[in-house]
């Protein structure tokens, strides 16, 4: 069998890449592994799809070519994929930091892509690929047979929840054809702490605050959830992504400021009552309580001295913790790191090292932040390499 191109997983970017490649009459094979593909689109955001942000930048991704994702971003809006939904009367909405969100389920979106694939005559091959070769052209064999093809595309994913079919058959695959790979590591990942900080920490499972929080050059603020195990919530999800094994993370327990402020105006009250009680007006009693026995004594606010109400400030605003670990790509959302970038055309997603083969989605090197980010650039790289197939 001879197709203009062959597009290997049936995820979000390898369902649009189809999409928009089928739309302009070219032949195509859709192939994945799963009979259940499309597992991380379902899981996105909670089962109801965190499909795109209102806020869309490029600011909001991680990539050793910071520059790359700015071409795709700029031909492929989200006004591209709230169109679609509008098409098919897909209801959503926008909710806090411009995440969006579908009205309904999650898999009314992988519905609308199947629906729209059947009008175009592509269906999806569910088999196991056992060789990809190319010399005149690429040929794809499994059971299926053999499928020759000008163009192959590359939407495998990365290396996150392994057990939705996550593996590193895109990044093997890559290397095989000279590209140089980013060094992957979770991303999006709740942190585990070292036995020392575990030991200050372990009485506040299940405790949140809303904190700032910095590590290897980035800062962000977002709500924080104590685990059994260590650290997560949106701000540590975050962060995640940035941390490199062995770094510190500063984390600010008082964003808005105003402590030292309070403090003295309570002193000058000659007001009796403690540090604890306080910071329990600020953060939930439980976390006031556990900075109080680790970081600054609690006593009556009225016999602290200027000197150290201003050291209490300014330790609460920068306290230092180093994870030993991430939870892993089990529970990582992302997998950062991936196919360098620079090795790939932005507009096409095509290999520069080998004509008609792309790489597209969380493969490559690009990873966005929480909040629908990571769905858009599988839709705006599914969308350029589907423009030019």
């Amino acid at each position: 069998m001879s197709l203009d191109a062959v597009i290997v997983g049936a995820g979000a970017a390898g369902l649009m890449c189809a999409l928009r490649a089928a739309g302009r009459g070219r032949r195509i094979a859709l192939i994945d592994h799963r009979r259940d593909f499309g597992r991380k689109i379902l899981a996105s955001g909670g089962g109801r799809c965190n499909f795109s942000n209102a806020e869309m930048n490029s600011a909001a991704f991680i990539s050793k070519n910071r520059h790359f994702v700015k071409s795709a971003l700029a031909r492929f809006g989200v006004d591209e994929i709230t169109g679609l939904l509008d098409d098919h009367r897909i209801g959503y909405r926008e909710e806090k930091d411009g995440q969006l969100f579908l009205s309904g389920g999650s898999k009314a979106i992988l519905k609308m892509f199947l629906s729209e694939l059947e009008k175009r005559g592509v269906g999806i091959t569910i088999e196991r690929i056992s060789s990809i070769e190319r010399d005149e052209a690429f040929v794809v064999k499994g059971s299926f047979g053999a499928i020759e093809a000008g163009r192959l595309v590359v939407a495998t994913g990365g290396l996150s929840y392994p057990k939705l079919g996550a593996s590193d058959f895109g990044f093997a695959l890559a290397k095989r054809f000279g590209h140089g790979i980013v060094t992957p590591r979770p991303g999006l990942v709740p942190l585990i702490l070292s036995r020392k900080d575990r030991s200050v920490f372990s009485t506040l499972s299940g405790a949140s605050c809303n904190v700032g929080v910095t590590s290897c050059g980035a800062s962000l603020r977002g709500d924080m959830l104590f685990t059994h195990t260590g650290l997560s919530g949106p701000a540590i999800l975050r962060i995640s992504s940035r941390w490199r094994k062995g770094e510190a993370i500063e984390i600010d327990f008082l964003p808005d400021g105003g402590l030292l402020g309070e403090m003295e105006e309570k002193r000058n009250a000659g007001s009796r009552m403690e540090l604890k009680t306080l910071l329990a007006k600020r953060l939930p009693s439980r976390i006031a309580a556990v900075l109080c026995e680790r970081y600054a004594p609690s006593r009556p606010i009225s016999s602290y001295s200027a000197k150290e109400m201003q050291g209490i400030e300014r330790t609460l605003r920068s306290v230092v913790i180093r994870p030993g670990s991430t939870e892993g790509y089990a529970k990582a959302e992302v997998t950062v790191g991936g196919v360098e970038t620079r090795e790939l055309s932005s507009k096409t997603m095509e290999s520069k090292l080998c004509r008609g083969l792309h790489f597209i989605g969380e493969v490559v090197d690009v990873t966005g932040d929480l909040g629908g980010y990571n769905l858009h650039w599988a839709w705006a790289s599914g969308a350029a390499a589907g423009e030019t197939l």
